[in-house]
């Protein structure tokens, strides 16, 4: 199996995480990049496991000192990725699966890299925010807010390897999962 960088990326509230931890589950080689992000912990979610919570001056430091293979600011957060950790997993010959926004997939894609792009859409703008409200974890103005980013982030998914449309779970676990083989067997 050849080593790839894969970038998923998706709207808030799209189903991506769900589809991660489906595909980390099928895959031995495929590991999950954890991303560093100055957002607060959601509840349940774990520092090193979820997200590495840090604040705004440390990540900042972090991006100065070159340590980012990407960054980007959505919805009043900063969100990166470590370049130390994706390179260390490729030269062990592990697939590195990255959950960022289209900002960051951008400049990974502008980067050289060569990366595997996958966008997930919803089905619709309307069950996006059928899920977004029924997470019940955003205020009002935070899920008004994620549905107009939604239509500015699905505007660039032709930048994408890959589109997956997350309605059926299982259909769409069954499309990553061919996507996943096909990419790793060159």
């Amino acid at each position: 199996m050849a080593a790839k960088l894969f970038i998923f990326s998706a709207p808030s509230g799209t189903g991506k995480t769900t589809l991660v931890k489906e595909l980390l589950g099928r895959f031995e080689t495929l590991v999950f990049s954890i991303s560093h992000t100055t957002r607060k912990p959601r509840p349940g979610e774990v520092h090193g496991k979820d997200y590495f919570f840090t604040d705004k001056a440390q990540f900042m430091d972090m991006v100065a000192s070159g340590q980012m293979l990407e960054w980007a600011q959505v919805h009043d957060n900063c969100y990166g990725t470590s370049k130390i950790f994706v390179q260390e997993q490729l030269a062990a010959g592990k697939s590195v699966l990255l959950d960022i926004d289209v900002q960051g997939g951008r400049q990974i894609m502008d980067s050289g890299l060569k990366p595997v792009s996958v966008f997930i859409m919803p089905p619709s703008l309307e069950v996006l925010e059928q899920r977004l409200r029924g997470r019940g974890t955003d205020a009002e103005d935070v899920i008004l807010r994620r549905l107009e980013n939604a239509e500015t982030e699905m505007a660039q998914k032709a930048f994408y390897t890959h589109v997956v449309v997350n309605d059926v779970l299982a259909d769409a676990v069954a499309e990553l999962i061919a996507i996943v083989e096909q990419e790793t067997s060159n």
